[in-house]
């Protein structure tokens, strides 16, 4: 039976597949952002968010558990001290895909795929972004005003 089974291969066998996958695990941890297919970077939400995860509590047992997956040192201590505390109040969500366009080559589905923490362009525009109206306060203001004009005008014609 092939019950719970529904995820994507990649063309690949398993070690391939989980070598490659770690690889740009390492890589989107050191960089901070990738570029690469559609299809790859959804493979690696999957594979790196709950290893993002285990960086929130520092122990030698998740150290370890962390490096069984990337077989990285430098990735590893990244990953424990810049990343793990950028990430410490973020429940889940610690990655962003960007679509880019198509491949000129073979027309394959392109994107970034990025640390949420990292992107300081989008850091910047939430923090800018000020309180507007509503359009309720909008309309009350000007019919308050129009009724005041109104009635002096109908006084002086009378």
């Amino acid at each position: 039976m092939r019950h719970n089974k529904k995820f994507n291969h990649l063309g690949r066998k398993k070690a391939h597949r989980d070598a490659m996958l770690a690889n740009m695990t390492i890589s989107l941890i050191l960089r901070k952002r990738i570029f690469t297919t559609l299809a790859k970077a959804k493979a690696l939400r999957v594979y790196a968010e709950p290893i993002i995860n285990r960086a929130k509590e520092d122990s030698m047992h998740n150290r370890r558990v962390v490096f069984s997956y990337l077989q990285n040192k430098e990735a590893v201590t990244e990953l424990f001290r810049e990343v793990a505390q950028k990430i410490a109040e973020r429940n889940g969500g610690y990655t962003r895909i960007l679509k880019t366009g198509n491949r000129l080559g073979d027309n394959a589905k392109m994107c970034f795929i990025e640390l949420v923490d990292y992107n300081e362009n989008m850091l910047k525009e939430k923090e800018t972004k000020k309180a507007t109206r509503t359009r309720r306060s909008r309309k009350a203001a000007p019919k308050a005003e129009t009724a005041e004009v109104e009635a002096p005008v109908a006084e002086a014609a009378e």
